[in-house]
């Protein structure tokens, strides 16, 4: 990743398709895992396009609304729509789903974008930049993705990361970049003009960062 930094002294990075990408055999086996956890009387061709079809959707929703669906309920719009009644699947059920779901996620951890993003992130550093994560967040949560930076050896890096899911807002939302806003000052007293947003979705990423005030860098994934 080639970025030019120079004018900013804070670099607030999105995570999907960004940073990292879905591994491709995870999708498959959540899939699988779903149809056969909930007992679900259909192919898995139509599992499949129900996951994806609710996935595209909410994350939809959440750009324009600026909100966000929690995991759970798009459990329930896909249950639903799969003839599953919603009203014999508890929140107990789905905390065991989610559990059995973030197992396969780091059994088939999502790739890096970049391999060696790592030495970026330290020549950052070294120029005394400071860094944080924003994404959005959807079937994965914001906690399990922390997780995740963990076992990359990336949470060293970042003074602060926040997820849509523990906030309550989704990006391009201008409440979520004031967040950001609001921990850089606390940290480094920077304003609006020092910091920029870099991600791959001129939507949530790019306009998002621009109608705040950030400077905004829009990768091409």
């Amino acid at each position: 990743m080639k970025i030019n930094h120079k004018l900013y002294h804070h670099i607030s990075f999105d995570l999907w398709l960004t940073l990292i990408r879905s591994n491709p055999e995870f999708k498959g086996k959540r899939n699988l895992l779903f149809r056969d956890f909930f007992e679900i009387d259909a192919s898995m061709e139509e599992v499949t396009q129900v996951i994806r079809y609710y996935d595209v959707l909410c994350n939809k929703m959440n750009e324009k609304t600026g909100l966000n669906i929690n995991t759970y309920e798009i459990y329930y719009f896909i249950l639903n729509k799969l003839n599953v009644d919603i009203s014999e699947v508890s929140l107990t059920q789905l905390d065991q789903f989610y559990k059995e779901t973030e197992t396969l996620f780091f059994a088939y951890k999502p790739q890096l974008m970049y391999p060696g993003i790592d030495r970026l992130f330290e020549e950052l550093k070294s120029e005394n930049k400071s860094m944080n994560i924003l994404s959005n967040t959807g079937f994965i949560k914001g906690k399990t993705l922390r997780k995740l930076m963990t076992e990359y050896g990336f949470e060293q890096h970042f003074d602060f990361q926040i997820y849509s899911d523990e906030v309550g807002v989704s990006k391009p939302n201008l409440e979520i970049f004031k967040l950001v806003d609001d921990q850089v000052k606390k940290n480094r007293n920077l304003e609006q003009k020092d910091v920029v947003h870099v991600g791959d979705n001129i939507i949530a990423d790019y306009n998002g960062a621009k109608s705040y005030g950030f400077g905004a860098i829009l990768l091409n994934t």
